[in-house]
C-alpha cells in the first residue's frame, strides 16, 4: 500500500518530510507514526494506514513534495507472497513521486522483515509526543526515547533531556572494563588530564532550526521590512475586572477545568475596541487598506520553548469574555498538542501576545503579516498609584500592567493607535465585566 503525502488542510497544497521514525525494512503495526511532515503553518505525524513492511521510502527527510506524492510502500504480509505483486506497488509508487529512489528486490525485503522480527516489533507502552528537534537528535545520537525520562511539561522529553542522556552514555563507555583474569596487561600510557569543567563548558552545541523556527525566523525578519514598526504603550488599572474574575474564579474552575485568567477579558475589550477603530484591524495590500468586517483574533501560544505559533479564534468579536476565555484555552491546548491543521493558522486580523505569566514589564511585539498592528500583553501586578477622590487624591494598592501596541505607521498615525489604545484602557477600566460570565 502507499503512503501519500496527506492534505493538510484545505489551502494547503504541498508538504515536507520533516523526519521518519522507520526506515526501509523495519516492520510497523496499523497507526503507528512514520513520519513527521510539516508545512509553513504547522506539523503533524503521519501513521502507518496498515500493518506490514516497508518495502520503499521514495521521498528523503527535508524534501517539499505536493500533496498525494507517494512517500513509502508498505508491503502487507499477502503481498509479501507475491512477489509480482509487490514489485509492481513498488515501481507505482515510485513512478508517481519526483524522487528516483527505487526498493529493495522482494526478497532483500523479506529478510530486512525477518531481522526486524528478530529484533522485536518494538510495541511502544505509550505514545510519545516528540519535538522535530528531539525526533532529530535522538535520530542523530541513536537514542531510544523510551530510555530517557523527560524533565518537560507532563513528562515531556525536551533537547537538553537527550543531550543529558548522551553525555552520560558517553561517560559510561568511557570507563575502563573490568580487568580480565589471567596476567596483568601492559600499563597503559599516560591519559592527558581530564577537562575542568570550565573547560568542558566552552565547547559549544549546534542545533539545527526546525522548520517552524525557520518559517518564524523568515516572517519575522520580512515583518520588519515591511511595515513601518512603531511602539506605543498604556498603563491599565484591572480593578473593576479583578472585581469580577477573582469572584468566580472558583466557580469557573470547578465547572470550566482551567483558571479564568486577565487574557479573555482583554481579548473582550480589544475586540469591542476593533469596532470603533476599523483600520487597526486591518491589512496592507500594496497602496491601499483593506477593512476587515469580522475580527479573526490570532493568539500567541508557545510550544514549550520549541516554537512559537499564532492560531486564529475566527468571528472572536461575537463571543463574550467566557467565551473567549474557552475558545483561547481550546486553541492554546491544541496547538502545543499539534492538533491544529493549516487553516486554523489562517485568515487573523489581529494579534495578542501574552508574556505576562513570565513577569516581563512591557514588550515592543514584530506585527504579524499583512496584519498592521500587535498588542503585547504583559505582567499585571500589585503597585501603589494615585487614585482621585471628592476628598482629593490618595495612594492606592491596585492591580495594573502595561498594554503596549505595535504598528504599521504605513496604515495608521500616532494618534489614531493612541485613541484605539485609550479605548482598550476606558473598557478594561469602566465596563460592568458581571454580564461576560
Amino acid at each position: 500500500m502507499n503512503v501519500l503525502m496527506p492534505q493538510l488542510g484545505e489551502t494547503v497544497a504541498e508538504g515536507t518530510v520533516a523526519a521518519w521514525h522507520k526506515k526501509q525494512g523495519d516492520t510497523v503495526e496499523k497507526n503507528e507514526i512514520l513520519l513527521d511532515v510539516e508545512t509553513d503553518k504547522a506539523a503533524t505525524e503521519v501513521p502507518a494506514p496498515i500493518a506490514g513492511v516497508i518495502a520503499s521510502v521514495l521521498v528523503p527527510e527535508g524534501k517539499t513534495v505536493d500533496v498525494g506524492t507517494v512517500l513509502a510502500v508498505i508491503e502487507t504480509e499477502e503481498a509479501a507472497e507475491s512477489p509480482a505483486a509487490a514489485e509492481s506497488s513498488a515501481q507505482d509508487g515510485a513512478g508517481r513521486t519526483a524522487s528516483d529512489s527505487p526498493g529493495e528486490p522482494a526478497p532483500a525485503r523479506r529478510a530486512s522483515r525477518s531481522a526486524a522480527s528478530l529484533r522485536g516489533r518494538g510495541g511502544k507502552g505509550g505514545r510519545l509526543r516528540l519535538s522535530p528537534v528531539v525526533r532529530r537528535l535522538l535520530a542523530e545520537h541513536d537514542v531510544d526515547a523510551r530510555e530517557i525520562s523527560g524533565s518537560g511539561r507532563d513528562g515531556r522529553i525536551t533537547r537538553d533531556d537527550v543531550l543529558a542522556f548522551v553525555e552520560q552514555r558517553a561517560a559510561a563507555e568511557s570507563q575502563p572494563a573490568a580487568p580480565a583474569t589471567g596476567p596483568a596487561p601492559a600499563k597503559p600510557p599516560a591519559k592527558p588530564p581530564a577537562q575542568s569543567p570550565a573547560e568542558a563548558s566552552d565547547e559549544a552545541t549546534r542545533v539545527p532550526f526546525d522548520r517552524i523556527r525557520r518559517v518564524t525566523a523568515e516572517h519575522m525578519v520580512r515583518s520588519k521590512a515591511t511595515s513601518a514598526h512603531v511602539m506605543q504603550a498604556v498603563e491599565v488599572d484591572f480593578s473593576g475586572v479583578d472585581r469580577v474574575r477573582l469572584s468566580n474564579r472558583g466557580d469557573w474552575r470547578s465547572k470550566q477545568g482551567f483558571s479564568l485568567t486577565y487574557l479573555p477579558f482583554i481579548a473582550r475589550a480589544t475586540c469591542l475596541a476593533l469596532r470603533d477603530f476599523p483600520r487597526v484591524n486591518s491589512s496592507v495590500d500594496n497602496d491601499a487598506l483593506v477593512l476587515h468586517p469580522a475580527v479573526h483574533l490570532c493568539i500567541a501560544v508557545n510550544l514549550n520553548f520549541e516554537g512559537l505559533v499564532a492560531p486564529v479564534i475566527r468571528n472572536a468579536d461575537a463571543l463574550t469574555a467566557a467565551g473567549l476565555a474557552r475558545a483561547i484555552h481550546d486553541i492554546g491546548d491544541r496547538a502545543r498538542k499539534g492538533e491544529l491543521n493549516p487553516d486554523e493558522y489562517s485568515g487573523g486580523t489581529y494579534t495578542l501576545s501574552n508574556n505576562g505569566s513570565y513577569g516581563t514589564l512591557m514588550t515592543g511585539a514584530i506585527i504579524n503579516q499583512p496584519q498592521v498592528a500587535i498588542l503585547s500583553v504583559d505582567a499585571i501586578s500589585k503597585r501603589p498609584v494615585v487614585v482621585e477622590s471628592p476628598s482629593g487624591d490618595a495612594i492606592a494598592i491596585r492591580p495594573v500592567g502595561i498594554l503596549a501596541q505595535s504598528f504599521d505607521h504605513r496604515a495608521i498615525d500616532g494618534a489614531y493607535s493612541a485613541a484605539f489604545l485609550q479605548r482598550v484602557r476606558s473598557l478594561l477600566e469602566e465596563k460592568d465585566w458581571s454580564d461576560e460570565l
